[in-house]
């Protein structure tokens, strides 16, 4: 998902390893988890304006019909299902 954000920012981005865990535990864990590689140096400082911003973005907070405070992404609540006002 991240790559493809930054790719529909204009910036070119790739996943490594992105199937290596299967060969943690023969290789360190550490050495197995994906990472993304941005391809052109100079837009490193973007990628991580952008990346930092998505993981700032606040919660969605809202008190539902029945009493509940429905936090997150939810489009429902949890408690009775009606749908978010």
């Amino acid at each position: 998902m991240w790559v493809d954000t930054l790719r529909e920012a204009g910036i070119s981005a790739t996943v490594e390893r992105q199937f290596l865990s299967g060969a943690a535990g023969q290789l360190p864990p550490d050495q197995c988890l994906p990472e993304i590689w941005i391809v052109h140096e100079e837009q490193e400082a973007a990628a991580h304006a952008l990346l930092t911003q998505l993981q700032s973005l606040p919660q969605r907070r809202w008190l539902c019909g029945c009493g509940e405070v429905v936090e997150g992404g939810f489009e429902s609540c949890w408690n009775c299902a009606r749908p978010m006002p």
